[in-house]
C-alpha cells in the first residue's frame, strides 16, 4: 500500500508492506501530471516501513526513472535499509536527479528544502492506495 501527498513543488510517496506493479502505476500517473507543469519536481520517497516489493514493480520503476530522467530536481529516500542505499545509488546512473538516502524524514525535509506542512496547508491531493 501507498499513500502519496502532492504539494506544490513535489510528491511524497509512503510506502508501507508490499508495493505492487498497479500502485506504482497510480503513482506514476500522478508524478505524469504533476510533471506537465513544467519545473523539475522533488521526490520524497519514504520507503521505512516497505517490506517488498514486486519484480514487476520494480522493473516498472527503473522503465519510468529511465523515461523520466530530465523530470526531477532532488530526490529522498527515507530508508535505514542497505540495499535501499545501493539501489538509490544506482538509480542515480539514469536520472539526473541528485539522490540522496536519509534515515529521517525531517533531515529529507531539510534537504529537500521543504517546509513541513501541517496537513491541509499547501497540500494539493492527499491519495490513499
Amino acid at each position: 500500500m501507498i499513500s502519496t501527498e502532492v504539494f506544490v513543488d513535489r510528491l511524497e510517496l509512503h510506502a508501507y508492506g508490499r508495493l505492487t506493479l498497479d500502485e506504482c502505476r497510480e503513482f506514476e500517473q500522478l508524478s505524469d501530471y504533476r510533471i506537465r507543469f513544467g519545473a523539475p519536481l522533488d521526490l520524497l520517497l519514504d520507503l521505512r516501513e516497505l517490506e517488498s516489493c514486486s519484480l514487476d514493480a520494480l522493473i516498472e520503476q527503473v522503465r519510468y526513472g529511465r523515461l523520466h530522467a530530465h523530470d526531477f530536481g532532488r530526490i529522498a529516500i527515507v530508508s535505514d535499509s542497505q540495499l535501499v542505499a545501493w539501489m538509490a545509488l544506482l538509480s542515480q546512473a539514469c536520472v539526473d536527479a541528485e539522490v540522496r538516502v536519509f534515515d529521517d524524514e525531517g533531515m529529507a525535509h531539510e534537504w529537500l528544502g521543504a517546509a513541513i506542512e501541517m496537513p491541509g496547508e499547501s497540500v494539493v491531493e492527499s491519495v490513499m492506495h
